[in-house]
């Protein structure tokens, strides 16, 4: 598991050490472990162009002290000097080691010298801004983000990506998108959440040796590991009833794509039965693509009182936002059994939030458009502030809560938020939603709480995706919503395999 950190949490952590160890011990940890990440980031060290964009400060320090480590082996390294201070200590030590240096300081604005060297870069440190960087980038500093970003050579985010918030992947304004992110001590919070995420590219975490005087994680993202080990799996003793009876409600006589997907998702995640229950037309096409679903036709009168006991319900996609949709919906919330809420159902709760008051456990599945429908601020609002809006959610409304977006957050109140490290860009496809509410559901039935089933579920979807999509070995091909569903057998295979050798 992997698990992620605020910027005042590290800092507290690092004194601890710094009380303890001799002067300069851990930022001599940092910049070794960056300079041995930059060095295999090159082809060769040696005659290569490096340049170093340092701010002041420790992150401009450790920026500095990495370059010298580098100038050692024959690189031939240019620092450019953008804060109002030096590290002192890092500066004399990249002078001795030949480097040399670009003074920006007082400086209104980069210049032409500043672009030719970071064009003519194969290697680009950003040390601007550390961890303790907030909000919008200042001149210089704006502008030098937006050359980094452009350079044509590598680029080293030293720490975190300035322009970045280390705390909560907020971005103010301009920020710098790198291909390789060398952390220190532990990842930082907003590395993992967009939209700072987009911003970090490869992370890779130096050890410090911080590790046992950090608290516990507010942040966490599941791995392989963890993911095998919730898994429900059938045993010797197992049949349809115990490996769970997920119910869905999804469909209209409009919409009856959405019922498809969802009920696909239920099958193929291993549920043990599907009771599939809406109007006559999602119905019957649900009997054509999944005859192992066992299905009734319902009306909002009698809701779903007569359809069969179930483990867990999955409400909402493609059910439509009238009457007769909230009238049907209120039946399953009513139930005394967990239940997903997706898509039209979240509409229907930001109608009346009261449906979401309820004894059983609630799973909700929005996107930032849903989210921000249930808590009344604008979807720029959501999407700029996702760790936020989805803990401010799971503590407002009770909920467990599954915020969907290019990373996927679960939060619960009381738990780490987790955040899910798998997926592929093609997943932005029409019903690949309807699809994950369906494997969620599966889970939940199977009788995992709302935030493994939600984990677990978006980890795998993400998954299949990948297997649907071809994986990176042969490249990545167009998928649609079905394809996932398809591939999850093919996935849960690969994820449960026996490490061979």
């Amino acid at each position: 598991m992997l698990t992620a950190y605020t910027s005042d949490e590290i800092r507290t952590a690092e004194r601890v050490l710094i009380e303890r160890l001799p002067e300069g011990t851990l930022m001599g940890r940092a910049a070794t472990g960056l300079a041995i990440a930059c060095a295999r980031a090159l082809p060769r060290v040696y005659g290569s162009r490096v340049v170093l964009l340092a701010g002041g400060g420790d992150n401009g320090g450790d920026t500095l002290y990495a370059g010298a480590l580098l100038a050692r082996r024959g690189a031939r390294v240019h620092a450019v000097l953008a804060g109002s201070r030096a590290h002192e200590g890092g500066l004399a030590a990249l002078r001795r080691a030949g480097g040399r240096i670009l003074d920006l300081r007082g400086a209104p604005e980069p210049g032409p010298a500043v672009t030719d060297l970071v064009g003519a870069a194969d290697l680009l440190l950003d040390g601007l801004v550390g961890i303790g960087g907030t909000g919008a980038l200042r001149e210089p500093y704006a502008t030098l983000a937006g050359l980094a970003s452009g350079a044509p050579g590598v680029v080293v985010a030293v720490d975190v990506p300035s322009g970045v918030d280390a705390s909560t992947g907020e971005v103010a304004g301009d920020a710098v998108r790198v291909h390789l992110t060398v952390t220190f001590g532990a990842a930082k919070t907003g590395l993992l959440i967009d939209p700072g995420a987009s911003h970090v590219g490869t992370l890779h975490t130096v050890d410090i040796g911080i590790g046992p005087h950090l608290p516990e994680p507010g942040v966490a993202a599941l791995g392989a590991a963890d993911v095998t080990g919730l898994l429900p799996r059938p045993g010797a003793k197992s049949d349809k009833y115990r490996r769970g009876v997920v119910g869905v409600v999804a469909g209209s006589d409009r919409f009856t794509g959405a019922a498809v997907l969802a009920v696909g998702g239920a099958v193929r995640a291993g549920a043990g039965l599907v009771r599939f229950a809406s109007a006559a037309e999602p119905v019957r096409q649900v009997r054509a693509r999944w005859p192992e679903a066992v299905t009734k036709i319902v009306t909002p009168e009698e809701g779903v009182r007569e359809t069969g006991r179930v483990q867990a319900w999955v409400v909402g996609p493609g059910m439509g936002t009238g009457d007769e949709a909230f009238a049907l919906a209120r039946s399953v919330l009513d139930s005394d059994v967990p239940v997903l809420v997706d898509a039209d159902g979240l509409t229907l709760c930001a109608r009346d939030r009261s449906l979401l008051r309820r004894a059983a456990p609630t799973l909700i599945t929005p996107h930032a458009g849903e989210l921000g429908r249930l808590l009344g601020v604008s979807v720029a609002e959501v999407e700029a502030r996702r760790l936020r809006h989805a803990r401010r959610a799971a503590d407002e409304l009770g909920v467990t809560v599954l915020l969907k977006g290019s990373t996927t957050l679960v939060a619960q109140a009381g738990m780490p938020v987790r955040v899910n490290t798998t997926g592929t860009p093609w997943l932005a496809t029409g019903g690949t939603g309807d699809v994950l509410a369906g494997i969620a559901g599966a889970y939940l039935a199977a009788g995992l709480s709302c935030y493994d089933a939600a984990s677990c579920a978006a980890y795998m979807h993400g998954l299949a995706a990948r297997v649907a999509a071809g994986g990176p070995e042969g490249g990545e091909a167009p998928i649609a919503a079905l394809d996932v569903a398809l591939g999850l057998p093919e996935a849960i295979r690969r994820l449960t395999a026996p490490a061979r050798g």
